[in-house]
């Protein structure tokens, strides 16, 4: 027989959902039903939590505490970047393989930066800026209108200056 379930000990469940959206029922149920939750009311919980990432893949954390789930949003670099671009939400069914054709100033760039670094593996905040800038190229916008390769050169090369903290 399993061990007796101890209901004072913080159970974390991570899964990736689209903001703003109802998560399926059928994807949470195995997750979320052995802890004794109901699917459909962390949905919601999900649903609510993400609204401001409305239309964007995001990470959530649920952190399961006496049969109460706190939902807690993990952003990507990736959504992050995307957020920053401030485009429309879009109806993922019908809009499909969108081009990103934004600009992000600089300053927003250091800023995403700031808050992915903590998960980075860089040792300083040049290293967590250039990793986003990387992000940013994938995703195909421009930073202070240029390409996000260029800008990543000039750092690299002391052209632009990035602040230690």
């Amino acid at each position: 027989m399993p061990p007796k379930f101890d209901p004072n000990e913080e159970k974390v469940i991570t899964l990736v959902t689209v903001g703003g959206e109802m998560a399926a029922a059928s994807a949470l149920a195995p997750k979320v039903g052995p802890l004794g939750l109901n699917a459909k009311k962390v949905g919601d919980d999900i649903m609510k939590a993400t609204k401001e990432w409305k239309g964007l893949r995001v990470t959530v954390k649920l952190l399961v505490k006496n049969r109460v789930a706190r939902v807690q949003t993990v952003p990507s670099a990736s959504s992050l970047v995307l957020r920053a671009l401030k485009e429309p939400p879009r109806d993922r069914k019908k809009v499909k393989n969108i081009k990103h054709t934004g600009n992000i100033p600089l300053d927003e760039i250091i800023a995403i930066a700031r808050i992915m670094w903590p998960r980075s593996m860089a040792r300083e905040l040049k290293g967590a800026v250039k990793e986003i800038l990387g992000t940013a190229f994938s995703v195909g916008c421009t930073v202070d209108g240029q390409s996000p390769r260029v800008v990543g050169d000039k750092i690299s090369a002391g052209e632009i200056e990035i602040p230690e903290k």
